[in-house]
């Protein structure tokens, strides 16, 4: 039953897809996917320019603070 409901499906939009006609673009296929491209490599410049930010100083370790209204619980023993 179930395949012959798929079946079904897929010959009506099979039949369906010849008839419509394309939908309109704004510009050629070629001029819309390099605006895209451009768009995707200034986001890729914007991206790879904050790669230095992890890189400024040296991590330091946060110490354990009991009096913390939410004190970490992972500290291994170290803010008692």
């Amino acid at each position: 039953m179930l395949a012959s409901l798929i079946s079904a499906a897929v010959t009506v939009s099979g039949e369906a897809a010849g008839q419509e006609a394309p939908a309109p673009l704004i510009a050629p296929p070629f001029v819309i996917g390099g605006a895209m491209f451009v768009i995707f490599v200034i986001l890729l410049f914007v991206t790879a320019s904050y790669t230095n930010l992890g890189r400024r100083h040296e991590a330091v370790d946060e110490h354990a603070d009991p009096h913390r209204q939410h004190p970490n619980k992972h500290d291994r023993g170290q803010g008692h």
